[in-house]
């Protein structure tokens, strides 16, 4: 998974205000409930020395997806009273938490955007008459929509929609798989979902270009109706995703496994990660879901600038260094090394300290 998103974060020194909330709107009185947890973030911010300007801008941001249905979270990130990044959450964090330091706390964010796999989805069905329409003859409506999964769930791409007569359906078919066709290739689409009526999704689908097709899957969804501000077949996909790597992810971790049996050009553990990260060696990491190191490392300015011990980064000739969380260290050394994140279920994968990384060359020893 590529991390440019994250780009913004480093933009700037800190400290950062770093804000995970809660923004679900599937209760009673949400705004209400939005207030409170906004007001608590204010407070816990400035109890750790945020300024005013700073807490000023994260309480106006907190509850800006009010248009957002269903449960969702934000992540908020200031400094110095300027917004740096501001995104929805697929799901709502554990608990809301607020954090003032230098590095920004970007991990959980990332993990939300895991395993990020591109798609297109199509919702194809007869369209129900208006009450009171003259004519009594049916029509076809098709809703194209591609995001990439999870973030979709919370921040759908345009979607477009087509309404015809039944007769016109063929040739209006044509329309809308190269819509889709358009769609798949500039989003390097890994999967083509259609659901709805059998009859009209095939037709789409035989006007698919031959080369897309083996993406394509036929799922029976619960209806045509869908929410504006949320996925088109979000449940769906939820089903059809679940434990699922993008394929990229999926072929660097064959890489990784195998270099693994032969000795060279991947590490594992918390030492031998850090050394690739600081050597700007690490092509992509992998990182254990969950992630429960609970490790202070030290750090410098320079995103490279990171070690296990004080000690080591005084013998590279770093004079400035601190203490973060093993997290917050570890996300800025792998965007601002621009190495790609891989999260991988435990279960699935078991790394010594929740890492490991495929090397962009072996080392000489190697």
């Amino acid at each position: 998974m590529k991390l440019t998103f994250l780009g913004p974060l480093y933009a700037r020194q800190g400290p950062y205000a770093c804000a995970y909330v809660d923004t679900s709107r599937d209760l009673d009185d949400p705004d209400r409930a939005i207030e409170l947890r906004r007001r608590r973030l204010e407070a816990q911010l400035a109890a750790q020395g945020a300024d005013t300007a700073t807490t000023g801008v994260v309480a106006q941001v907190v509850g800006t997806d009010r248009d957002l249905p269903g449960r969702h979270g934000q992540a908020v990130f200031v400094a110095h009273g300027r917004l740096a990044l501001a995104e929805e959450l697929p799901d709502p964090p554990p608990s809301d938490t607020a954090r003032l330091a230098m590095v920004p706390d970007a991990m959980p964010l990332a993990f939300q955007h895991a395993p990020d796999i591109p798609y297109v989805a199509a919702i194809v069905h007869r369209a129900s008459q208006p009450p009171g329409a003259r004519s009594a003859e049916s029509e076809v409506e098709a809703i194209v929509e591609a995001g990439r999964w999870p973030t979709a769930r919370v921040a759908p791409e345009h979607r477009t929609r087509r309404q015809v007569p039944a007769d016109e359906w063929r040739q209006t078919a044509v329309e809308v798989a190269g819509r889709i066709a358009g769609l798949a290739d500039r989003g390097e689409a890994e999967a083509i979902v259609l659901s709805g009526d059998h009859r009209a999704r095939n037709t789409i689908a035989r006007e698919l270009p031959k080369r897309l097709r083996p993406r394509l899957v036929g799922i029976d969804s619960s209806g045509p109706d869908v929410e504006p501000e949320r996925a088109l077949l979000e449940e769906e996909l939820r089903y059809l995703f679940r434990g699922q790597l993008s394929a990229r992810d999926h072929a660097c971790v064959e890489r990784f496994l195998a270099r693994r049996a032969r000795g060279s050009g991947a590490v594992e553990g918390l030492a031998d990660t850090i050394a690739a990260l600081r050597r700007g060696q690490a092509e992509a990491v992998l990182i254990n879901d969950p992630f429960d190191l609970h490790q202070r490392l030290w750090v410098g300015m320079a995103p490279k600038q990171i070690a296990i011990s004080h000690a080591e980064l005084r013998n590279l000739g770093v004079e400035s260094s601190w203490e973060e969380p093993a997290d917050a260290a570890l996300i800025r050394a792998v965007v601002g090394t621009g190495a790609e994140l891989i999260v991988i279920p435990h279960d699935e994968l078991p790394l010594p300290d929740g890492l490991g990384a495929v090397l962009r060359y072996p080392d000489a020893a190697g």
